[in-house]
């Protein structure tokens, strides 16, 4: 969770670079559209349509930029954040339509062919159109990498695939000059099967983030590290980062402190975790639980080293923390990390529950089959 300075910053560079991208497209639009009606050339009208359609991704860019940055409320208290990979989605739900059109047009050219009329001038202006598209699509795509921005990547991506457009478009104006023999309708086919795959794994990929990916491998190690560096923290587990937008993570993790502990020290305890993990990796955890460890009889810390080895025996067993036994109501509780690699994570649950329990028949059990939500 960012403060409103940063937000504010990272909207201003996602509404700047859209900007350019609509005036580069409009103007490559017109100029296209003006040469593609002179020359009877299929393939850069289409180019120029699609143009239109990128100037248009940019401003569903800005808008969805807009919507996700307005401040949370009563009925969406975690904010707007993910209108973002709605927008991303509407970016390239375009793409894959702009990719079928051309298809169907470039097929009818196929079927219908008409002969272009190309000059010097023309292909001189598609050649800069190439390298304007090309520096274009590096440039959105960079920026939206830097701040996050999956609707700026996806016009970037787009961009440069327009890039390929043009170049093609180029090359078969050539060849017809050059030889006679059209190409542009056949190239324009084959381009738009690129396109539509591009569109079509746009579109996955923004509704994968949409459904709730799994947490950021980088970020959960980062925000562990950091939770293991307080004193007396012996372990931190069950890290769940919740995403609600680009660059905005709310989370809750599990920490195991000695059994000493007093409510006001372990109060004072989580409030110092929160801050520090939301100042350095600006997530903010809306819980914290806790794991006692047991530390004041010896016995008990043999019993959980046997256990620990016994448990972690086991093929598909990732972790085991949490462990703490309880000698008055003689009861024994852990959580066990079961890989979703096995065939049948309940059996492998099932076993060790049957292990400890013949070993330890005087306590009662109260072990927790848990998941690893970074898992690889």
């Amino acid at each position: 969770m960012h403060n409103n300075s940063e937000d504010t910053s990272r909207e201003k560079i996602i509404v700047r670079t859209s900007i350019t991208g609509i005036a580069a497209n409009v103007l490559l639009a017109a100029m296209k559209a003006v040469i593609g009606v002179l020359t009877h050339s299929i393939a850069i009208v289409l180019d120029a349509v699609n143009n239109i359609s990128d100037a248009g991704s940019s401003l569903i860019t800005i808008i969805g930029t807009k919507l996700a940055g307005r401040e949370p409320d009563k009925k969406h208290p975690f904010g707007y954040g993910r209108i973002e990979y709605l927008s991303a989605m509407v970016i390239a739900v375009i793409v894959l339509y702009a990719g079928v059109t051309s298809f169907v047009e470039s097929v009818k050219t196929i079927i219908s062919p008409s002969v272009p009329e190309y000059s010097a001038v023309s292909l001189v202006i598609v050649a800069v159109a190439v390298i304007v598209k090309i520096v274009l699509g590096r440039y959105v795509k960079s920026v939206g990498e830097k701040v996050n921005s999956s609707s700026l990547v996806n016009s970037g991506e787009d961009a440069t695939l327009d890039s390929i457009i043009s170049a093609s478009t180029l090359a078969a104006a050539i060849i017809f000059m050059t030889v006679k023999i059209s190409l542009e309708a056949w190239l324009g086919a084959i381009i738009s099967g690129i396109i539509i795959k591009s569109g079509l794994e746009m579109l996955k990929e923004t509704i994968s983030q949409i459904l709730g990916e799994r947490n950021d491998a980088e970020l959960a190690k980062a925000i562990y590290q950091t939770v293991k560096e307080f004193p007396d923290v012996s372990g931190a587990y069950d890290l769940v980062l919740n995403n609600y937008g680009p660059e905005t993570w709310n989370g809750s993790v599990h920490i195991e402190v000695p059994d000493t502990y007093s409510a006001e020290r372990l109060d004072r305890l989580i409030r110092e975790i929160t801050m520090k993990v939301l100042s350095e990796h600006k997530v903010l955890l809306t819980a914290v639980g806790v794991y006692s460890v047991n530390t004041k009889d010896d016995d008990i810390i043999r019993i959980r080293d046997k256990v620990t080895q016994t448990v972690t025996a086991h093929k598909y067993v990732n972790q085991m923390h949490g462990f703490y036994i309880d000698k008055d109501r003689m009861t024994m509780r852990f959580d066990v990390v079961i890989s979703f690699d096995a065939k049948d994570r309940r059996t492998v649950y099932e076993d060790i529950a049957s292990e400890i329990k013949k070993e330890y028949p005087e306590y009662e059990l109260q072990i927790a089959m848990d998941t690893d939500f970074m898992e690889e």
